[in-house]
């Protein structure tokens, strides 16, 4: 039962805001029809995305330019468009107008006015502006030198002699520091950093209303993430990135801090597009949106226009499937997924007697270990959880070795100080490293060990010598036990439209490369950010090799050379990991390089299937002689169950072929057809897929990869009510007001920008003005556990019970409505108490009563089939203006 008064802390707007509780992802073993080993790793790095308050973009009638239209249809729009706002009474400010890649504007205006806008003649759709924080830096520092190999960029560069030499990338980031010998050092343009622009200046952020764009010639990085990026493409020097000869082009879209907008990205698109580059890199994206979304179509049509564009996926894995988001999304993009790097840098001592060199973290607040010096002898405690019952034996000068588990990290080490201990040495209770917290320094160190250097230790126990540490002040790079495995930051797919995304999938977590100078040179950042461009390297790469690809076949060509990954929870298991998590797997840059076989299309988004499906692949023999292929399929795990915490599957489709062998002249191409049969097993909200597999005889194997969702897509509820996973928190939508001040996100309330909702279920009545400092409007706040084609809010006269007028009733209007982040976010629409008349202007309804209906067409969803909405209908809304 939610209390007649509750009250949620949000942003005003039509915005994702607030969570009601803290919503933690469930535990892998618990969600899981397949054990996990372990549960993920976990990163704390990541593109967060908002809604930049009160700006909005416009989206006009007519395809861009690039698509064909005139310049002058576009021009044309566009001033029509400003002549009927302004009829309209529509207020606002022009941001930016763009017509190459994508027809529209952005604009500043009052998020009241947005159903007011959807309805000018020739506007097709409002999007929200999203803003995006610039992800922070890790702490373990392996070597770029070790993620190389993963995709066999090292042997492209020693044994194919690839450098990417005559290629320019695109850097759209935080921009590039040029003066960085690796990045080509002095002045800019330097030979490496050769063009490029500053779209906001050092000071932007827009998380402040107050902070506007100062652009400049300069695109010198004061942040470091984009000299990060740029280091991973193409360092040379200190370290050495995947293509080290390509040119750059650095254009910076963040300041030093804070986040950016999607409107700034497409001019730096459009740029990006008027400097000829040839790849452009984008490790930024909007988690949880559709590949409609602007970005993600502006980076359609450069893909078009002749240029790769690879995007980052998200980091948004702990929240779920549909996680992924623009400009990755984008049809034509390379939409690029994170594993995690196979080596870890680590502090090491040096266990005695044997001599050999442990890897260890610090643990919580104790005290630092010392730079130098021997340790006391160590004993085995083993647990050392005393309020499970075990006993602590007396450890006065000695140093306690236990192991991980069964209580808190706090409770060991107290229990091993309460016994004298001089320090605590935890190793772990399943594989890898780890830095436990909640310790509270009682004035002795404790570190954490892997679960080998524990058995080595216990093994050294068993001798006849006494035990000790060597404090070294040296570090050491260890395998990392989930190297080559998905990160656990990735975001899931499928797109809100089922098409299959991610796309491929390089190495992203824990990744060291080049930083700003005035901040070191060097830094280490995990995320998608990261796996981004080793993807962006990888094109510069195989352009060099292969110049006659067109833009359009170079993800075809990587993704039939990927090599799928074994799932996070147990490799043992010998399961492919989802597809919708990996894509086509991880990249392999000499394998797309030497490949004499493409099969078209490079991927197969199968959408909701209730029954067998056929689609038609092509294999291409580009090689110099007659070859035999062999078809085959291998299934990858499936998914199922809650969108926030999915559960695992091993249900399989069944494949079939109409010729299980083809053979093929050189330069010439065969036709297969691929039947796919959906899993017998009766998962609900299940997605599956796996890959057909084409070996040429005595060759190389090549992959599609397939995925679909299984059933009827529209079954799933997306408005929903505010759940914690095991019971409603707040039955939504409301109907609210906005009733006390509070900072947000470093905003006030007198700009629109924060406040308190308060339910209204019993109907409220609104003024329509500003009451001290907060806007008496109504407020309705909905969340959404999947994605929205199209919301609107339909105005009821209360007296009638009748739409307002036959056609033009509509109080809100918003296209592509993202599903929300967490179980507990949620949306906010405002409605300015107007609707647009039948001669298309601005009118305000009269004073009296009314309700919202708010209508929500599901994803994919059927307008003309009343089953593909759900209907919400408000509260009774009296609106007394005075």
């Amino acid at each position: 039962m939610v209390p007649h008064r509750s009250r949620l802390a949000a942003l005003a707007g039509l915005t994702l805001v607030a969570g009601l509780a803290a919503s933690t992802p469930a535990n892998a073993d618990e969600v899981s029809e397949l054990a996990p080993l372990h549960p993920a790793p976990s990163s704390e790095n990541g593109e967060l995305t908002h809604q930049a308050n009160g700006l909005w973009f416009i989206e006009l009638e007519s395809p861009p330019t690039t698509e064909g239209t005139s310049p002058a249809t576009v021009d044309g729009e566009h001033e029509d468009f400003r002549a009927e706002a302004e009829e309209h009474g529509l207020e606002y400010t022009e941001r930016h107008s763009f017509s190459e890649l994508w027809n529209g504007l952005s604009v500043r205006m009052d998020d009241t006015q947005v159903g007011t806008a959807r309805e000018i003649p020739g506007v097709s759709a409002i999007h929200p502006v999203l803003t995006y924080r610039i992800p922070e830096t890790g702490e373990n520092v392996p070597d770029l030198d070790t993620a190389l190999p993963m995709t066999g960029s090292d042997i492209a560069q020693n044994e194919l002699g690839l450098t990417g030499e005559g290629l320019r990338v695109a850097i759209m980031d935080t921009g590039v520091d040029y003066t960085h010998p690796d990045l080509g050092g002095g002045g800019f343009p330097n030979d490496r950093v050769v063009v490029g622009h500053d779209f906001v200046g050092d000071d932007f952020n827009a998380g402040d209303p107050a902070s506007v764009p100062v652009p400049d010639d300069d695109p010198q990085d004061c942040n470091g993430h984009g000299t990060h990026v740029a280091g991973i493409v193409g360092a040379e020097g200190g370290v050495t990135g995947v293509a080290p000869a390509v040119e750059f082009g650095a254009y910076k879209v963040f300041g030093c801090t804070g986040s950016t907008t999607s409107d700034i990205m497409i001019a730096a698109m459009e740029q990006a597009l008027a400097d000829d580059m040839d790849v452009l890199n984008m490790s930024i994206g909007s988690s949880h949106s559709w590949p409609q979304y602007p970005t993600a179509v502006a980076s359609d049509n450069l893909v078009d226009e002749g240029m790769v564009v690879v995007a980052s996926i998200g980091n948004e894995g702990a929240t779920g499937l549909y996680s992924a988001g623009a400009p990755g999304l984008g049809e034509d993009v390379i939409g690029v997924a994170s594993f995690d790097n196979t080596h870890i840098q680590a502090a090491s001592v040096t266990a005695n007697p044997s001599g050999e060199a442990l890897a260890y973290m610090e643990m919580g607040a104790a005290e630092p270990p010392p730079a130098s010096g021997d340790t006391d002898e160590l004993v085995h405690v083993g647990r050392g959880c005393t309020a499970l019952g075990d006993e602590v034996a007396d450890l006065e000068g000695r140093t306690a070795l236990m192991v991980r588990g069964e209580c808190t990290f706090a409770e060991k080490y107290d229990a091993a100080l309460d016994a004298g201990a001089t320090g605590v040495v935890m190793y772990n209770n399943v594989p890898g490293m780890f830095a436990g917290g909640g310790i509270v320094d009682r004035g002795a160190f404790s570190i954490g060990v892997s679960d080998e250097a524990g058995a080595h230790l216990l093994e050294l126990l068993e001798g006849d010598e006494p035990v000790t540490l060597t404090w070294t002040g040296e570090d050491i790079t260890i395998p990392n036990p989930t190297g080559g495995l998905i990160s656990s930051f990735s975001s899931f797919g499928l797109a809100a439209d089922l098409s299959l995304k991610p796309d491929i999938g390089a190495p992203g977590g824990l990744i060291n490369s080049t930083y700003p100078m005035d901040q070191g040179g060097y830094a280490t950042i995990s995320g998608t950010s990261m796996s981004s461009p080793h993807v962006a390297g990888g094109v510069a790469l195989l352009l060099q090799a292969r110049p006659d690809l067109d833009s359009h076949e170079v993800r075809t060509v990587l993704q039939n050379s990927a090599d799928p990954k074994a799932w996070w929870g147990n490799p043992g298991l010998g399961h492919p990991d989802n597809v919708h998590r990996q894509g086509a797997g991880m990249l392999d840059v000499p394998g797309s390089v030497l490949a004499t076989t493409t099969v078209t299309p490079g991927k197969l988004s199968l959408g909701a299937t209730g029954e067998a499906v056929t689609e038609t692949v092509t294999i291409t023999n580009d090689g110099d002689g007659e070859a035999t292929y062999e078809l085959s399929h291998e299934a990858a795990l499936g998914t199922h169950g809650d969108t926030f915490a999915p559960g695992y599957n091993d249900g399989s489709a069944e494949v079939a072929f109409d010729s299980d062998s083809v053979t093929v002249p050189a330069g010439g191409s065969a036709e297969v057809r691929v039947t796919v049969t959906p899993p017998a097993q009766d998962f609900e909200q299940m997605i599956y897929g796996g890959y057909v597999t084409v070996s040429e005889t005595g060759g190389e194997t090549y992959r599609v990869p397939y995925a679909a969702y299984n059933g009827d897509y529209q079954e799933i509820e997306a408005m929903t009510p505010i759940s914690d996973g095991s019971g409603v928190v707040a039955d939504l939508p409301w109907l609210t007001r906005i009733t006390e001040c509070e900072a947000f996100s470093g905003l006030d309330c007198a700009s629109d920008s924060g406040g308190t909702f308060e339910n209204q279920p019993d109907g409220a009545s609104y003024t329509m003005e500003w009451v001290d400092g907060l806007p008496d409007v109504p407020y309705v706040i909905a969340h959404f556990d999947h994605h929205v084609t199209r919301l609107d809010m339909v105005v009821i006269d209360e007296r009638t019970g009748r739409p307002v007028h036959p056609d033009r009733n509509v109080g809100v209007s918003v296209d592509y409505v993202h599903r929300s982040a967490t179980r507990t976010s949620f949306f906010s629409y405002p409605w300015d108490g107007t609707v647009v008349d039948r001669h298309g202007r601005i009118t305000d309804v009269r004073d009296g009563s009314y309700r919202l209906e708010a209508r929500a067409l599901k994803a994919l969803g059927d307008p003309d089939n009343p089953d593909h909405w759900e209907t919400w209908t408000s509260p009774v809304i009296t609106i007394d203006r005075g």
